[in-house]
């Protein structure tokens, strides 16, 4: 398979590559991780500036039309930055969805909105008895007249604090954990009956908990279908989760690279540590890894595009599965390598290694998808089991 990239897309790597170079160093970074936010809206105008955020978005809704390969290059270069910005949930997430969104919904004037960079969407499907499920959906709809009315919890929510709206997943008929009866809407956070608690996550990053307590929302401006949810929902996770393993090679370059120049530079018993065999070994085990998510990286962008789901569901299974693999080796042997300041804040390999454990959990640690690539080709539809 030929991943050779056209003239456009190494202009676009390069630049993607420059900015994160004079805008991400490790004291920048830090500062950012320190405000209230977490990230910088200025750098988020730039990425609209620069077309960054229409990338995905189809060319109808003032988008690039662009492929998951060219979000993989963005990503890539973005893993290597640690860029913080609400990239994954806003252009991704929500953008995926909203682009399959009714033209009574308003979906239009969000993506427009996402694209010029003045709306921030997130997604709140996880919730407290559903694990890694996006088809477990407890939060319920009822109707009344031409509005529903939503009550419900919702968990992980990716930079709620700074969201202006969150597609919300619904249960408006069927059990728990059937994949049927689910609707996506999208929902105002400043709306009447919502309450949010924030928190700083285990990489630096901001999330929230939502309450939904009598929301009401028109019926008419629901994204999905009543109903029928689910599919456009996990679509735009498996295109997250191509996206998330493209950021997690970048960010495993990253490492690989300072660990090396580490056992460069590191001196005992008169000579350089990276002359021992031994740590060399080690240092080969490391690239081995890399070079296996990154074609796993390269595989599952070339898919989540596809009209197949059972492809597409396979795909990013397998991709996140050595995802989560390559990225606990490299991060393990990195701060072992490193010695006894491979665990401190003051190293700046410590933000990655965080960035890349919670890679290796969002959506699904690799035993969920393990299970769901087991599975996959008996299941007669769609949704996890």
């Amino acid at each position: 398979m030929d991943f050779t990239l056209t003239p456009e897309q190494t202009l676009m790597r390069d630049s993607v590559e420059r900015f994160v170079a004079e805008h991400y160093a490790f004291e920048q970074r830090v500062e950012r991780e320190r405000s209230i936010a977490g990230w910088s809206r200025d750098h988020w105008a730039s990425f609209a500036e620069l077309g960054w955020l229409g990338l995905p978005i189809p060319e109808a809704h003032g988008g690039f039309g662009g492929t998951a390969v060219d979000t993989m290059i963005l990503m890539e270069a973005f893993g290597g930055g640690l860029v913080a910005e609400p990239f994954v949930p806003t252009v991704v997430l929500a953008g995926g969805i909203l682009e399959t969104a009714s033209a009574e919904s308003g979906a239009a004037e969000m993506l427009a909105e996402i694209v010029a960079g003045d709306r921030i969407v997130t997604l709140a499907y996880a919730e407290p008895h559903g694990g890694y499920d996006p088809r477990f959906v407890e939060t319920s709809a009822r109707r009344d007249g031409d509005v529903l009315v939503l009550d419900g919890r919702k968990i992980a929510v990716p930079y709620g604090a700074a969201a202006h709206t969150a597609i919300v997943s619904v249960r408006t008929a069927g059990a728990s954990d059937a994949p049927d009866g689910i609707t996506l809407v999208a929902v105002d956070l400043d709306a009447h009956g919502v309450t949010r608690r924030d928190y700083v996550t285990y990489d630096e990053r901001r999330a929230s908990d939502l309450t939904l307590e009598g929301v009401r929302v028109p019926v008419a401006a629901v994204i999905s279908t009543l109903g029928e949810g689910l599919p456009a929902l996990e679509r735009a996770i498996d295109r997250a989760i191509a996206a998330l393993c493209a950021e997690a090679v970048g960010a495993m370059g990253i490492v690989l690279r300072a660990t090396i120049d580490y056992l460069k530079a590191r001196n005992q018993f008169g000579r350089p540590i990276g002359s021992f065999q031994a740590l060399q070994h080690r240092a080969v085990d490391m690239l081995i890894q890399l070079e296996l998510a990154r074609g796993m990286a390269a595989y599952v962008a070339t898919e989540v595009d596809g009209d197949d789901p059972f492809a597409r569901r396979n795909a990013a299974a397998a991709a996140k599965v050595q995802i989560g693999e390559s990225s606990r080796f490299i991060a393990e042997q990195a701060v072992q390598l490193h010695g006894a300041i491979g665990l401190t804040d003051e190293l700046f390999v410590g933000g990655y290694v965080k960035r890349l454990t919670m890679i290796g959990r969002e959506f699904g640690d690799e035993g969920f998808f393990l299970k769901r690539y087991s599975l996959t080709e008996h299941l007669e539809s769609g949704g996890f089991s």
